[in-house]
Protein backbone atom coordinates (compact mmCIF):
# COMPACT_ATOMS: atom_id res chain seq x y z
CA UNK A 1 0.00 0.00 0.00
CA UNK A 2 1.61 3.84 -0.93
CA UNK A 3 0.82 6.64 1.13
CA UNK A 4 0.79 5.36 4.72
CA UNK A 5 1.53 7.59 7.01
CA UNK A 6 5.26 7.61 8.62
CA UNK A 7 4.70 5.38 11.69
CA UNK A 8 8.54 7.46 13.11
CA UNK A 9 6.46 10.56 13.07
CA UNK A 10 4.11 9.45 14.81
CA UNK A 11 6.64 10.89 18.16
CA UNK A 12 4.61 13.21 20.00
CA UNK A 13 6.98 15.42 20.35
CA UNK A 14 7.18 15.79 17.07
CA UNK A 15 4.26 16.57 15.68
CA UNK A 16 2.61 20.04 15.14
CA UNK A 17 -0.21 21.44 17.79
CA UNK A 18 -3.81 21.25 16.67
CA UNK A 19 -5.46 24.24 17.31
CA UNK A 20 -8.61 25.86 17.11
CA UNK A 21 -9.30 28.00 13.39
CA UNK A 22 -8.67 31.10 15.99
CA UNK A 23 -4.60 29.35 16.21
CA UNK A 24 -5.46 28.67 19.77
CA UNK A 25 -3.58 25.46 21.23
CA UNK A 26 -6.00 22.69 21.74
CA UNK A 27 -5.40 21.09 24.94
CA UNK A 28 -8.07 18.61 25.46
CA UNK A 29 -9.95 17.49 22.15
CA UNK A 30 -11.33 14.42 23.74
CA UNK A 31 -14.47 15.82 26.00
CA UNK A 32 -17.32 18.66 26.00
CA UNK A 33 -16.87 20.94 28.99
CA UNK A 34 -19.51 20.07 30.91
CA UNK A 35 -21.00 20.62 34.87
CA UNK A 36 -19.51 17.25 35.99
CA UNK A 37 -18.79 14.34 34.51
CA UNK A 38 -21.89 13.02 33.59
CA UNK A 39 -22.76 16.76 32.07
CA UNK A 40 -24.38 19.00 30.78
CA UNK A 41 -22.76 20.39 28.61
CA UNK A 42 -22.44 24.01 28.58
CA UNK A 43 -23.69 26.78 25.84
CA UNK A 44 -20.25 28.42 26.43
CA UNK A 45 -18.42 25.29 24.45
CA UNK A 46 -16.61 27.68 21.95
CA UNK A 47 -13.82 24.68 20.77
CA UNK A 48 -17.13 22.43 20.14
CA UNK A 49 -19.10 24.93 18.69
CA UNK A 50 -16.26 25.98 16.15
CA UNK A 51 -15.16 22.56 15.64
CA UNK A 52 -19.21 20.82 15.26
CA UNK A 53 -20.21 23.63 13.19
CA UNK A 54 -17.62 23.99 10.57
CA UNK A 55 -18.07 19.99 9.99
CA UNK A 56 -21.74 20.45 9.56
CA UNK A 57 -20.89 23.18 6.57
CA UNK A 58 -18.72 20.64 4.99
CA UNK A 59 -20.45 19.10 1.88
CA UNK A 60 -22.85 21.17 -0.47
CA UNK A 61 -24.92 20.32 -1.28
CA UNK A 62 -25.64 16.14 0.18
CA UNK A 63 -25.91 15.66 3.63
CA UNK A 64 -22.10 15.21 5.41
CA UNK A 65 -23.35 11.87 6.68
CA UNK A 66 -26.29 9.67 5.21
CA UNK A 67 -26.20 11.15 1.96
CA UNK A 68 -27.68 7.86 0.66
CA UNK A 69 -31.34 7.27 1.81
CA UNK A 70 -34.82 6.09 0.74
CA UNK A 71 -37.89 7.44 2.23
CA UNK A 72 -41.38 6.45 2.92
CA UNK A 73 -44.61 7.51 4.33
CA UNK A 74 -46.73 5.59 6.92
CA UNK A 75 -48.41 6.05 10.33
CA UNK A 76 -47.78 5.49 14.10
CA UNK A 77 -50.28 3.71 16.92
CA UNK A 78 -49.58 3.64 20.28
CA UNK A 79 -50.75 1.02 22.75
CA UNK A 80 -51.68 2.72 25.63
CA UNK A 81 -49.49 0.73 27.48
CA UNK A 82 -45.48 0.39 28.55
CA UNK A 83 -45.34 -3.21 28.91
CA UNK A 84 -48.31 -3.89 31.53
CA UNK A 85 -48.86 -0.45 32.74
CA UNK A 86 -50.58 2.41 31.53
CA UNK A 87 -48.57 4.64 29.06
CA UNK A 88 -49.23 7.67 31.45
CA UNK A 89 -47.31 6.54 34.67
CA UNK A 90 -43.90 7.20 32.46
CA UNK A 91 -45.08 10.35 29.99
CA UNK A 92 -47.68 12.63 29.44
CA UNK A 93 -46.36 12.50 25.82
CA UNK A 94 -50.27 12.50 23.47
CA UNK A 95 -48.73 10.60 20.99
CA UNK A 96 -47.51 7.56 23.38
CA UNK A 97 -51.07 7.53 25.60
CA UNK A 98 -53.83 7.74 23.31
CA UNK A 99 -55.22 4.98 21.04
CA UNK A 100 -56.80 4.45 18.07
CA UNK A 101 -55.06 7.61 16.56
CA UNK A 102 -52.57 7.30 13.56
CA UNK A 103 -50.02 9.90 14.14
CA UNK A 104 -48.73 10.28 10.54
CA UNK A 105 -45.06 9.28 10.05
CA UNK A 106 -41.98 10.14 7.12
CA UNK A 107 -39.06 8.02 7.37
CA UNK A 108 -35.66 8.41 5.77
CA UNK A 109 -33.62 5.30 5.57
CA UNK A 110 -29.67 5.63 5.19
CA UNK A 111 -26.15 4.48 4.90
CA UNK A 112 -23.85 6.47 6.60
CA UNK A 113 -20.10 7.56 5.01
CA UNK A 114 -21.07 7.14 0.86
CA UNK A 115 -22.05 9.43 -1.15
CA UNK A 116 -25.41 10.47 -2.72
CA UNK A 117 -24.80 7.66 -4.99
CA UNK A 118 -22.92 4.88 -3.28
CA UNK A 119 -23.67 1.22 -3.27
CA UNK A 120 -26.55 0.52 -0.52
CA UNK A 121 -24.22 -2.88 0.06
CA UNK A 122 -21.74 -0.70 2.17
CA UNK A 123 -20.59 -2.57 5.20
CA UNK A 124 -21.70 0.30 7.18
CA UNK A 125 -24.22 1.64 10.02
CA UNK A 126 -27.76 2.92 8.66
CA UNK A 127 -29.35 5.53 9.55
CA UNK A 128 -33.28 5.04 10.96
CA UNK A 129 -35.08 8.73 11.41
CA UNK A 130 -38.54 8.80 12.08
CA UNK A 131 -40.28 12.39 11.90
CA UNK A 132 -44.06 11.42 13.66
CA UNK A 133 -46.58 14.43 13.22
CA UNK A 134 -48.28 14.32 16.28
CA UNK A 135 -50.92 17.19 17.12
CA UNK A 136 -48.67 18.34 19.77
CA UNK A 137 -46.19 19.24 16.56
CA UNK A 138 -43.24 17.16 15.43
CA UNK A 139 -41.09 14.42 17.33
CA UNK A 140 -38.24 13.14 15.60
CA UNK A 141 -36.62 10.21 16.32
CA UNK A 142 -33.08 10.36 14.86
CA UNK A 143 -31.21 6.75 15.09
CA UNK A 144 -29.30 3.92 12.96
CA UNK A 145 -30.08 0.63 13.03
CA UNK A 146 -27.57 -0.78 15.82
CA UNK A 147 -27.90 -0.30 19.26
CA UNK A 148 -24.71 1.23 19.85
CA UNK A 149 -22.51 3.76 18.71
CA UNK A 150 -18.77 4.25 17.70
CA UNK A 151 -17.92 7.29 20.27
CA UNK A 152 -19.48 9.06 23.20
CA UNK A 153 -18.65 12.66 23.30
CA UNK A 154 -20.07 14.71 20.26
CA UNK A 155 -16.38 16.45 20.25
CA UNK A 156 -15.25 13.53 18.57
CA UNK A 157 -17.85 13.05 16.07
CA UNK A 158 -15.82 15.01 13.14
CA UNK A 159 -12.82 13.12 13.59
CA UNK A 160 -14.78 9.89 13.31
CA UNK A 161 -16.27 10.70 10.37
CA UNK A 162 -12.73 11.90 8.98
CA UNK A 163 -11.21 8.92 9.79
CA UNK A 164 -14.08 6.72 7.53
CA UNK A 165 -14.48 9.11 5.31
CA UNK A 166 -11.83 8.48 1.76
CA UNK A 167 -8.28 9.51 2.33
CA UNK A 168 -8.34 13.68 1.56
CA UNK A 169 -5.26 12.43 -0.51
CA UNK A 170 -6.03 9.47 -2.13
CA UNK A 171 -10.06 9.69 -2.37
CA UNK A 172 -10.38 6.21 -0.93
CA UNK A 173 -11.67 4.87 2.09
CA UNK A 174 -8.64 3.41 3.22
CA UNK A 175 -8.51 0.44 6.22
CA UNK A 176 -5.60 2.11 8.09
CA UNK A 177 -7.55 5.02 8.28
CA UNK A 178 -10.54 3.73 10.01
CA UNK A 179 -8.49 1.40 12.24
CA UNK A 180 -6.06 3.92 13.36
CA UNK A 181 -8.95 6.29 14.81
CA UNK A 182 -10.26 2.72 16.54
CA UNK A 183 -7.05 1.75 17.75
CA UNK A 184 -7.22 5.01 19.65
CA UNK A 185 -10.82 4.89 20.90
CA UNK A 186 -11.29 1.65 22.72
CA UNK A 187 -15.17 2.62 23.21
CA UNK A 188 -14.98 1.80 19.72
CA UNK A 189 -15.10 -1.59 20.06
CA UNK A 190 -18.16 -2.85 21.10
CA UNK A 191 -19.92 -1.11 17.17
CA UNK A 192 -16.44 -2.57 15.46
CA UNK A 193 -17.26 -5.76 16.78
CA UNK A 194 -21.11 -5.38 15.21
CA UNK A 195 -20.04 -3.61 12.18
CA UNK A 196 -17.23 -6.16 10.95
CA UNK A 197 -19.90 -9.47 11.66
CA UNK A 198 -22.69 -10.08 9.09
CA UNK A 199 -24.95 -7.24 11.25
CA UNK A 200 -23.02 -4.60 9.44
CA UNK A 201 -24.75 -4.70 6.09
CA UNK A 202 -28.46 -5.44 6.72
CA UNK A 203 -30.15 -7.10 3.68
CA UNK A 204 -32.32 -4.64 3.14
CA UNK A 205 -34.63 -1.39 4.97
CA UNK A 206 -37.70 -3.47 5.61
CA UNK A 207 -35.80 -6.31 7.77
CA UNK A 208 -33.60 -4.28 9.72
CA UNK A 209 -33.80 -2.88 13.24
CA UNK A 210 -33.74 0.60 14.47
CA UNK A 211 -32.76 2.52 17.48
CA UNK A 212 -32.97 6.20 18.85
CA UNK A 213 -29.26 5.12 20.59
CA UNK A 214 -29.30 7.82 22.44
CA UNK A 215 -30.74 7.91 26.13
CA UNK A 216 -33.46 10.64 26.40
CA UNK A 217 -36.05 10.62 29.74
CA UNK A 218 -39.83 10.26 29.65
CA UNK A 219 -41.40 12.58 31.93
CA UNK A 220 -45.38 11.96 33.45
CA UNK A 221 -47.60 14.35 34.55
CA UNK A 222 -46.31 14.98 38.26
CA UNK A 223 -42.67 15.47 36.47
CA UNK A 224 -41.14 12.29 37.48
CA UNK A 225 -38.51 11.02 35.07
CA UNK A 226 -37.33 7.58 33.99
CA UNK A 227 -34.35 7.22 31.63
CA UNK A 228 -35.46 5.70 28.38
CA UNK A 229 -33.90 4.22 25.11
CA UNK A 230 -35.86 3.77 21.83
CA UNK A 231 -36.28 0.99 19.54
CA UNK A 232 -38.19 -0.40 16.30
CA UNK A 233 -38.24 -4.36 16.03
CA UNK A 234 -39.23 -5.32 12.57
CA UNK A 235 -42.23 -7.58 12.15
CA UNK A 236 -40.63 -8.90 8.94
CA UNK A 237 -37.99 -10.04 10.89
CA UNK A 238 -34.17 -9.68 10.68
CA UNK A 239 -31.71 -10.21 7.94
CA UNK A 240 -28.35 -9.46 7.25
CA UNK A 241 -25.44 -10.20 4.74
CA UNK A 242 -22.01 -11.75 4.65
CA UNK A 243 -19.44 -9.72 2.47
CA UNK A 244 -19.93 -12.32 -0.02
CA UNK A 245 -23.72 -12.23 -0.19
CA UNK A 246 -23.57 -8.06 -0.84
CA UNK A 247 -20.38 -8.79 -3.62
CA UNK A 248 -22.68 -10.67 -5.65
CA UNK A 249 -25.53 -8.13 -5.44
CA UNK A 250 -23.35 -4.50 -6.08
CA UNK A 251 -22.44 -6.33 -8.89
CA UNK A 252 -25.68 -5.89 -10.19
CA UNK A 253 -27.37 -3.24 -8.50
CA UNK A 254 -26.13 -0.60 -6.22
CA UNK A 255 -29.66 0.23 -5.18
CA UNK A 256 -31.18 -2.37 -4.09
CA UNK A 257 -32.60 -1.53 -0.61
CA UNK A 258 -33.96 1.44 -1.98
CA UNK A 259 -36.01 -0.66 -4.94
CA UNK A 260 -36.84 -3.40 -2.58
CA UNK A 261 -38.35 -0.65 -0.15
CA UNK A 262 -40.51 0.69 -3.15
CA UNK A 263 -41.55 -2.18 -4.66
CA UNK A 264 -43.00 -3.95 -1.78
CA UNK A 265 -44.85 -1.00 -1.03
CA UNK A 266 -46.36 -0.77 -4.48
CA UNK A 267 -47.70 -4.20 -4.43
CA UNK A 268 -48.93 -3.30 -0.50
CA UNK A 269 -46.90 -5.59 0.88
CA UNK A 270 -46.49 -2.79 3.81
CA UNK A 271 -43.37 -3.05 5.82
CA UNK A 272 -44.50 -3.16 10.33
CA UNK A 273 -42.15 -2.17 12.98
CA UNK A 274 -43.44 -2.73 16.68
CA UNK A 275 -41.52 0.44 18.85
CA UNK A 276 -40.53 -0.40 22.19
CA UNK A 277 -39.00 0.84 25.18
CA UNK A 278 -36.31 0.14 28.02
CA UNK A 279 -36.24 1.96 31.23
CA UNK A 280 -34.15 2.71 33.56
CA UNK A 281 -34.88 4.77 36.54
CA UNK A 282 -33.45 8.81 36.39
CA UNK A 283 -29.89 8.33 38.13
CA UNK A 284 -26.08 7.60 38.37
CA UNK A 285 -26.59 4.08 38.58
CA UNK A 286 -23.16 3.38 40.03
CA UNK A 287 -24.10 -0.45 40.63
CA UNK A 288 -23.73 -0.83 36.56
CA UNK A 289 -20.05 -1.04 35.11
CA UNK A 290 -21.41 1.15 32.30
CA UNK A 291 -22.53 4.82 32.35
CA UNK A 292 -26.58 4.33 31.17
CA UNK A 293 -26.20 7.96 29.12
CA UNK A 294 -22.76 6.43 27.21
CA UNK A 295 -23.38 5.66 23.61
CA UNK A 296 -21.39 2.74 22.95
CA UNK A 297 -23.22 0.66 25.40
CA UNK A 298 -26.80 -1.33 25.93
CA UNK A 299 -28.54 -1.67 28.32
CA UNK A 300 -28.71 -5.49 29.32
CA UNK A 301 -32.13 -6.66 28.14
CA UNK A 302 -32.61 -9.36 30.82
CA UNK A 303 -32.51 -6.16 33.30
CA UNK A 304 -33.80 -3.89 31.35
CA UNK A 305 -36.48 -5.64 28.86
CA UNK A 306 -37.68 -4.28 25.44
CA UNK A 307 -41.43 -3.12 26.30
CA UNK A 308 -43.71 -2.84 23.73
CA UNK A 309 -45.65 0.87 23.06
CA UNK A 310 -46.96 0.44 19.73
CA UNK A 311 -46.40 -0.42 16.09
CA UNK A 312 -45.59 1.59 12.81
CA UNK A 313 -46.40 0.75 9.31
CA UNK A 314 -45.67 2.53 5.95
CA UNK A 315 -47.84 2.36 3.38
CA UNK A 316 -46.93 4.80 0.28
CA UNK A 317 -43.82 5.60 -1.41
CA UNK A 318 -42.89 9.74 -2.08
CA UNK A 319 -44.51 11.70 -4.91
CA UNK A 320 -41.17 13.32 -5.40
CA UNK A 321 -37.70 11.83 -4.61
CA UNK A 322 -36.34 15.41 -4.07
CA UNK A 323 -39.03 17.48 -2.60
CA UNK A 324 -39.62 14.93 0.21
CA UNK A 325 -36.74 12.33 0.96
CA UNK A 326 -33.90 14.85 0.15
CA UNK A 327 -35.46 17.19 1.26
CA UNK A 328 -36.80 15.90 4.85
CA UNK A 329 -34.83 17.36 7.72
CA UNK A 330 -34.45 15.66 10.88
CA UNK A 331 -33.25 16.76 13.94
CA UNK A 332 -32.34 15.17 17.61
CA UNK A 333 -34.04 18.53 19.12
CA UNK A 334 -36.85 18.09 17.90
CA UNK A 335 -39.11 16.59 21.14
CA UNK A 336 -42.83 16.61 22.10
CA UNK A 337 -43.94 17.64 25.22
CA UNK A 338 -43.49 14.17 27.73
CA UNK A 339 -40.34 13.14 26.40
CA UNK A 340 -36.99 15.27 27.53
CA UNK A 341 -33.19 15.31 26.92
CA UNK A 342 -30.65 13.16 29.18
CA UNK A 343 -27.40 14.66 29.59
CA UNK A 344 -26.11 12.10 26.94
CA UNK A 345 -22.96 14.08 25.46
CA UNK A 346 -23.84 12.70 22.41
CA UNK A 347 -26.96 13.46 22.64
CA UNK A 348 -26.62 17.12 23.41
CA UNK A 349 -24.00 17.52 20.13
CA UNK A 350 -26.40 16.00 18.09
CA UNK A 351 -29.22 18.41 18.80
CA UNK A 352 -27.12 21.18 17.63
CA UNK A 353 -25.40 19.74 15.27
CA UNK A 354 -28.53 18.21 13.27
CA UNK A 355 -30.70 21.01 13.02
CA UNK A 356 -28.03 23.38 12.41
CA UNK A 357 -26.75 21.05 9.01
CA UNK A 358 -30.31 21.28 7.85
CA UNK A 359 -30.30 25.30 7.92
CA UNK A 360 -27.31 25.04 6.20
CA UNK A 361 -27.84 22.51 3.33
CA UNK A 362 -31.48 23.16 3.00
CA UNK A 363 -32.14 26.90 4.36
CA UNK A 364 -33.48 28.07 7.77
CA UNK A 365 -37.11 27.66 6.41
CA UNK A 366 -36.50 24.26 5.49
CA UNK A 367 -39.44 24.05 8.78
CA UNK A 368 -41.89 25.63 6.10
CA UNK A 369 -41.52 22.34 3.69
CA UNK A 370 -44.66 20.52 3.78
CA UNK A 371 -42.24 17.15 4.14
CA UNK A 372 -41.03 18.89 7.24
CA UNK A 373 -43.74 20.87 8.43
CA UNK A 374 -46.05 19.49 11.70
CA UNK A 375 -49.35 18.94 10.23
CA UNK A 376 -52.40 21.07 10.03
CA UNK A 377 -53.79 20.94 13.71
CA UNK A 378 -50.23 21.67 15.40
CA UNK A 379 -49.36 24.61 12.35
CA UNK A 380 -46.21 26.65 13.61
CA UNK A 381 -46.96 30.09 14.74
CA UNK A 382 -43.42 31.86 15.62
CA UNK A 383 -42.18 35.53 15.77
CA UNK A 384 -39.88 34.57 13.47
CA UNK A 385 -39.10 36.55 9.78
CA UNK A 386 -37.81 36.04 6.89
CA UNK A 387 -33.99 34.25 5.33
CA UNK A 388 -33.69 32.50 2.58
CA UNK A 389 -36.70 31.14 0.68
CA UNK A 390 -39.27 32.52 3.31
CA UNK A 391 -42.46 31.77 1.07
CA UNK A 392 -45.06 32.61 3.56
CA UNK A 393 -45.71 34.44 7.53
CA UNK A 394 -46.59 32.44 9.94
CA UNK A 395 -49.73 32.86 11.48
CA UNK A 396 -49.34 35.87 14.30
CA UNK A 397 -52.82 35.62 15.98
CA UNK A 398 -54.18 38.37 13.84
CA UNK A 399 -52.08 41.08 13.88
CA UNK A 400 -49.18 40.63 11.67
CA UNK A 401 -47.69 43.91 12.81
CA UNK A 402 -46.80 42.61 15.72
CA UNK A 403 -43.64 39.80 15.39
CA UNK A 404 -42.15 40.36 18.99
CA UNK A 405 -43.89 39.15 22.47
CA UNK A 406 -44.82 40.09 24.92
CA UNK A 407 -46.99 42.86 23.26
CA UNK A 408 -50.16 44.81 24.73
CA UNK A 409 -51.83 44.82 21.05
CA UNK A 410 -52.26 41.31 20.36
CA UNK A 411 -49.72 39.31 18.55
CA UNK A 412 -48.71 35.55 19.83
CA UNK A 413 -49.06 34.61 23.93
CA UNK A 414 -47.60 32.07 26.14
CA UNK A 415 -49.25 28.54 26.00
CA UNK A 416 -50.54 28.05 29.10
CA UNK A 417 -48.66 26.35 31.67
CA UNK A 418 -50.18 23.36 32.69
CA UNK A 419 -48.22 20.02 33.88
CA UNK A 420 -45.43 20.38 36.31
CA UNK A 421 -42.52 21.00 34.89
CA UNK A 422 -39.34 18.73 34.89
CA UNK A 423 -36.38 19.95 36.70
CA UNK A 424 -33.02 18.27 37.45
CA UNK A 425 -30.49 19.75 40.17
CA UNK A 426 -27.43 20.37 38.75
CA UNK A 427 -24.38 21.01 40.29
CA UNK A 428 -20.27 20.52 39.49
CA UNK A 429 -16.93 22.00 38.51
CA UNK A 430 -16.80 23.22 35.08
CA UNK A 431 -14.23 21.31 33.04
CA UNK A 432 -13.80 18.17 30.35
CA UNK A 433 -14.83 14.68 31.88
CA UNK A 434 -14.38 11.73 30.23
CA UNK A 435 -16.50 9.24 31.60
CA UNK A 436 -14.28 6.59 34.35
CA UNK A 437 -16.82 3.97 33.99
CA UNK A 438 -15.25 1.86 31.00
CA UNK A 439 -14.61 -1.45 31.90
CA UNK A 440 -17.34 -2.19 29.24
CA UNK A 441 -15.44 -0.59 26.49
CA UNK A 442 -13.83 -4.35 26.66
CA UNK A 443 -16.64 -6.67 28.24
CA UNK A 444 -19.58 -5.69 26.21
CA UNK A 445 -17.65 -6.36 22.91
CA UNK A 446 -16.03 -9.66 24.48
CA UNK A 447 -19.76 -10.31 25.49
CA UNK A 448 -20.96 -9.68 21.82
CA UNK A 449 -18.48 -11.96 20.40
CA UNK A 450 -18.81 -14.77 22.58
CA UNK A 451 -22.63 -15.12 21.63
CA UNK A 452 -22.34 -14.50 17.83
CA UNK A 453 -23.45 -17.81 16.23
CA UNK A 454 -19.88 -19.88 14.39
CA UNK A 455 -20.58 -18.62 11.30
CA UNK A 456 -20.71 -15.04 12.54
CA UNK A 457 -17.56 -15.35 14.28
CA UNK A 458 -15.78 -16.80 11.25
CA UNK A 459 -17.25 -14.09 8.70
CA UNK A 460 -16.17 -11.48 11.65
CA UNK A 461 -12.66 -12.34 11.76
CA UNK A 462 -12.09 -13.32 8.35
CA UNK A 463 -13.70 -9.03 7.76
CA UNK A 464 -10.93 -7.72 10.15
CA UNK A 465 -8.40 -10.01 9.15
CA UNK A 466 -8.96 -9.00 5.69
CA UNK A 467 -8.68 -5.17 6.99
CA UNK A 468 -6.02 -5.81 9.61
CA UNK A 469 -3.33 -7.24 6.38
CA UNK A 470 -3.51 -3.44 4.65
CA UNK A 471 -2.81 -1.72 7.72
CA UNK A 472 0.86 -0.79 9.41
CA UNK A 473 1.68 -2.91 11.44
CA UNK A 474 1.70 -0.81 14.66
CA UNK A 475 -1.92 -0.52 14.02
CA UNK A 476 -2.61 -3.90 13.62
CA UNK A 477 -0.44 -5.12 16.65
CA UNK A 478 -2.99 -2.63 18.72
CA UNK A 479 -5.75 -3.36 16.96
CA UNK A 480 -5.10 -7.25 17.92
CA UNK A 481 -3.94 -5.96 21.73
CA UNK A 482 -7.65 -4.57 21.90
CA UNK A 483 -8.99 -7.64 20.69
CA UNK A 484 -7.36 -9.99 22.94
CA UNK A 485 -8.12 -8.03 25.71
CA UNK A 486 -12.46 -8.09 24.91
CA UNK A 487 -11.99 -12.05 24.69
CA UNK A 488 -8.75 -14.30 24.58
CA UNK A 489 -9.90 -16.26 21.46
CA UNK A 490 -11.50 -12.93 19.80
CA UNK A 491 -7.83 -11.57 19.88
CA UNK A 492 -6.00 -15.01 19.33
CA UNK A 493 -7.80 -15.88 16.27
CA UNK A 494 -7.70 -12.62 14.29
CA UNK A 495 -4.16 -12.53 14.87
CA UNK A 496 -3.79 -15.87 12.93
CA UNK A 497 -6.18 -15.10 10.81
CA UNK A 498 -4.40 -11.92 9.64
CA UNK A 499 -0.81 -13.28 10.29
CA UNK A 500 0.25 -10.45 13.20
CA UNK A 501 2.42 -11.82 15.74
CA UNK A 502 0.36 -12.44 18.66
CA UNK A 503 2.80 -12.22 21.73
CA UNK A 504 4.25 -8.58 20.23
CA UNK A 505 0.64 -7.67 20.35
CA UNK A 506 -0.09 -8.74 24.08
CA UNK A 507 3.29 -6.90 25.17
CA UNK A 508 1.84 -3.54 24.20
CA UNK A 509 1.52 -1.18 27.28
CA UNK A 510 -1.71 0.62 27.63
CA UNK A 511 -2.76 2.98 26.01
CA UNK A 512 -0.89 6.72 27.39
CA UNK A 513 -3.11 8.09 29.06
CA UNK A 514 -6.11 5.85 29.26
CA UNK A 515 -6.59 3.49 32.05
CA UNK A 516 -5.15 -0.74 31.86
CA UNK A 517 -8.21 -2.42 30.83
CA UNK A 518 -9.95 -5.66 33.11
CA UNK A 519 -9.76 -8.66 31.15
CA UNK A 520 -13.17 -10.32 31.67
CA UNK A 521 -13.16 -14.32 31.48
CA UNK A 522 -16.27 -15.90 30.52
CA UNK A 523 -17.05 -19.15 29.45
CA UNK A 524 -17.54 -19.46 25.62
CA UNK A 525 -20.70 -21.44 26.27
CA UNK A 526 -24.07 -19.52 27.86
CA UNK A 527 -27.27 -20.97 29.76
CA UNK A 528 -30.58 -19.89 28.03
CA UNK A 529 -31.22 -16.99 30.22
CA UNK A 530 -27.50 -15.14 30.01
CA UNK A 531 -27.37 -15.85 26.20
CA UNK A 532 -31.03 -14.02 26.14
CA UNK A 533 -29.51 -11.29 28.42
CA UNK A 534 -27.01 -10.61 25.91
CA UNK A 535 -28.93 -10.98 22.85
CA UNK A 536 -30.54 -12.87 20.58
CA UNK A 537 -33.33 -11.23 19.62
CA UNK A 538 -34.14 -12.46 16.18
CA UNK A 539 -33.19 -14.85 13.52
CA UNK A 540 -30.52 -13.48 10.77
CA UNK A 541 -30.20 -14.93 7.74
CA UNK A 542 -27.06 -18.00 7.36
Amino acid sequence: MTDKPNSQASKQDERPVLTTRQGHPVRDNQALRSVGERGPATLENYQFIEKITHFDRERIPERVVHARGAGAHGWFEAYGKIGDEPASNYTRARVLNETGVKTPVFVRFSTVIGGKDSPETARDPRGFAVKLKTVEGNWDLVGNNLKVFFIRDAIKFPDMIHAFKPDPVTNRQEPWRFYDFVSQSPEALHMVTWVKSPWGIPANYREMEGSGVNTYKLVNDAGVAHLVKFHWQPKQGVRNLTSQEAAAIQAGDTGHATRDLYEAIERGDYPEWEFCVQIMSDGDHPELDFDPLDDTKRWPEDQFPLLPVGRMVLDRNPDNFFAETEQSAFGTGVLVDGIDFSDDKMLQGRTLSYSDTQRYRVGPNYLQLPINAPQQGARARTNQRDGQMAYYVDDAGGNKHINYEPSGLGGLREADRNGKEYHQWVEGHLGRYQTSRTLDDYRQAGDRYRTFEDWERDDLVKNLADDLRQCPEPIALRMVWHFWHCDEDYGRRVAEAAGIDLARAKALPPLPGKAAPHQVRQAATYTDGAREGVERETEVSK
